[in-house]
């Protein structure tokens, strides 16, 4: 039986980017095996990756091959209207950078992220294995961790980055609060006729947000919120009919549209784990947690967990001890905690604040949204939570080497 410091289960951005942050702990001594799934890649797909999560892919030595595909956003507009207003006015502008010459955020396709971290992934002497992890059992000193094939891992430490429908969060019987919003996220990439200047765009209408997230070129990507019914009817257009959709809700600031990908749909919903780990094994991404979109803080939150786990295990290793007892777990849990609650709450609360078309109601956060603009304090605060750039983030979120590095 082969035996590793941590088995991580599940690649994607999140389970790549641990395995490259634990091999740099102690000059890469720790051994680290990465079981991922054939991976099927979604090109339309890309995320808003904020400063400290490019501080973080910056000191993991993956980001001058992200670059060129990475766009900057320079400002962030939100707006609040129905469907049929002429006019949709603007509540709310967020604008400035993190740092100086630092843009509190990125838009970056998945599949140029994923091929960059598994490029290093292979170069750092990382044991990389297709298939899954069906389940881990703990015993006196380690996990064996169990695949698909039948091959048994030894590992001191095993890490569930395998999806909020994670085997090995449920196998080991920790609770997982969940709904759904009976709302799909219909996303596509959208090619446009004027520049974007590197701005976003979110418009929130009576059946969730709307917003054009610009990419490099005149391209954005698009994620719009509808309900659940509804979509299954938009996707049965043709593309024409679509297009036409898309249009009434982007407005004609950036000139003529063209659908440049077919557009594809993902069910949309809330869930949290009761707990971030159990006996030797620990959850992260969302196999933790599951958010709504609207504040485009899904896949920084799973990089805060990586950020956190990678620094705890570091400081545990630095000292000789098992990265894989309790203590490790606890600190992790602690660490994640109130952060992950308070951004599943926040989302959840956003949503459905604004996926609500009472007069009273729209009256009531239109005019928060316009106090909200015209208080510099309180908009620099929510540029640096968006930004990751808050207080007590772990080392690597701040652009800082491990512990034992």
């Amino acid at each position: 039986m082969n035996r590793y410091d941590v088995v991580i289960a599940g690649g994607g951005i999140t389970g790549l980017s641990l395995a490259l942050a634990v091999k740099r702990v102690l000059q890469g001594t720790l051994s680290v095996c990465l079981v991922e799934a054939p991976l099927t890649r979604d090109e339309d797909r890309a995320f808003a990756f904020s400063a400290g999560t490019v501080r973080m892919l910056k000191a993991l030595g993956v980001w001058e091959a992200i670059e060129p595909d990475a766009q900057p956003i320079h400002e962030m507009v939100i707006t609040d209207s129905r469907l049929e207003d002429v006019v949709r006015p603007v509540f709310l502008t967020f604008g400035g950078e993190a740092t100086p010459g630092e843009p509190f955020a990125h838009m970056i396709p998945e599949p140029s992220v994923i091929a960059a971290l598994r490029e290093a992934v292979l170069m750092s002497k990382i044991t990389l294995v297709t298939g899954q992890v069906t389940e881990a059992r703990p015993s006196p000193g380690s996990t064996i961790a169990k695949l698909s094939d039948g091959t048994c891992l030894a590992a001191s430490l095993v890490v569930a980055s395998d999806g909020a429908k994670s085997r090995l969060r449920d196998d080991a019987g920790i609770g997982w609060v969940h709904w759904s919003y009976n709302q799909s996220g219909i996303v596509a990439t959208i090619g446009h006729e004027r520049e974007h200047c590197g701005r976003a765009e979110e418009h929130f209408l009576p059946s969730g947000p709307f917003a054009m997230l610009p990419l490099t070129g005149n391209r954005f990507t698009m994620v719009w919120s509808e309900t659940t019914e509804r979509t299954r009817l938009v996707l049965e257009r043709d593309d024409a009919d679509i297009l036409a959709e898309i249009e009434q809700r982007a407005g004609l600031r950036l000139g003529d549209l063209t659908l440049l990908s077919r557009p594809r749909a993902y069910p949309l919903g809330f869930g949290l784990a009761r707990r971030f780990g159990a006996e030797r094994l620990a959850l992260v991404g969302d196999a933790a947690h599951l958010i709504h979109p609207i504040a485009g803080q899904g896949l920084n939150l799973g990089m805060r967990d990586v950020a956190s786990l990678a620094e705890i295990v570091a400081e545990h290793a630095s000292l000789g001890l098992d990265i894989g007892e309790v203590q490790v777990i606890e600190a992790y849990e602690r660490s994640r905690r109130a952060d992950t609650v308070a951004m599943a709450t926040l989302t959840d609360r956003l949503n459905r604040l604004f996926s609500n078309d009472a007069m009273p109601v729209r009256l009531m956060r239109d005019f928060g949204l316009g106090v909200v603009d015209r208080l510099p304090s309180i908009k620099s605060r929510l540029i640096r939570e968006a930004s990751a750039m808050n207080k007590g983030l772990p080392r690597l979120m701040r652009g800082e080497p491990l512990i034992g590095f």
